[in-house]
């Protein structure tokens, strides 16, 4: 199991992200990966950093899909990749109502036939293929761009049918507030009845910590609404989990790393750390997740 870090962009200077990016490539992380929220826009944040740190691997979990129309994701995509030396891994997802209607004013029906549609489309888009579809979405065309590879694409995919189509159409999928016993129990046979060995990359709040109790709190305070959402429940609830907060991995060296190998166990194949906690905490959790860089450090 990898052991991918995601870095915090929000409300910080690019000079602050680089430092961190740069920390991470001397330590040896295999990835870093940043979410497409309400500030940076990830994939030119990617591609200002690149240049910064040659070797490291870069994802971005995820890219909302319906504000952004394939052809539209597909050439950004590629000019990444061209940009960076072909070190992409792109994650996409159906966000949420509250954000595409809310915010957007996009309707959001029948999210997984759209997600396949999407994907039908975007795929081909990224491996320099013409495109002419008709259905739920309209695309027409190809995208060229000398250098650059298809790369890897993976869907943010908690529900059953999102799963089918990561298995199907992709290279795996992302989790969020998923703990080991559902990566073991139903993500992984999910994914595996499309093909086994797909990518599990499971994104899990860490801190190492000598006190997870007031851990917990932290996440509680600043992702319990999480819980809250359609997605995110129905997968809280498949691990009879209250909150966010009961899918952490909190406690000392030891322990967070006993509860890692539980996720390489289940069959996650590479494992983001977004650091939680106090500014110690998080400090504490980065060093632990340089520590851990080395490929074998989880065997599986």
């Amino acid at each position: 199991m990898r052991i991918g870090l995601w870095i915090e962009d929000a409300a910080r200077r690019l000079d602050e992200i680089a430092a961190d990016t740069q920390a991470a490539q001397e330590h040896g992380i295999s990835r870093i990966w940043f979410s497409q929220r309400d500030g940076w826009d990830s994939l030119s944040l990617i591609t200002a950093l690149a240049p910064l740190v040659p070797e490291i691997r870069f994802g971005v979990g995820v890219v909302p899909i319906y504000p952004r129309h394939p052809l539209a994701l597909a050439a950004q995509a590629l000019s990444v990749q061209a940009a960076t030396g072909n070190r992409l891994t792109l994650g996409i997802g159906s966000s949420h109502p509250v954000i595409v209607e809310g915010q957007y004013g996009l309707s959001m029906d029948q999210p997984a036939k759209y997600m396949r549609s999407y994907v039908e489309v975007l795929a081909p888009l990224l491996a320099g293929r013409p495109v002419d579809h008709e259905g739920l979405l309209t695309a027409r065309g190809k995208v060229a761009i000398d250098g650059a590879e298809a790369p890897e694409l993976l869907i943010a995919a908690l529900g059953p049918r999102m799963l089918r189509i990561a298995g199907e159409l992709t290279d795996g999928t992302i989790t969020s507030w998923a703990g080991p016993e559902v990566i073991a129990d139903y993500i992984r046979p999910t994914l595996d009845k499309a093909l086994p060995g797909k990518e599990i990359v499971a994104c899990v709040c860490v801190a190492v910590t000598s006190d997870p109790i007031a851990a917990r709190q932290w996440i509680k305070d600043h992702y319990g609404l999480a819980g809250s959402l359609p997605a995110y429940r129905a997968i809280l609830d498949r691990g009879a989990a209250m909150g966010p907060e009961d899918t952490a991995v909190l406690g000392d060296e030891a322990e967070v790393y006993r509860q890692l190998q539980r996720f390489a166990d289940a069959g996650t194949t590479e494992f983001m750390i977004a650091p939680v906690g106090t500014a110690e905490d998080r400090a504490r959790t980065i060093a632990f997740a340089h520590s851990l860089s080395h490929a074998d450090a989880f065997p599986q």
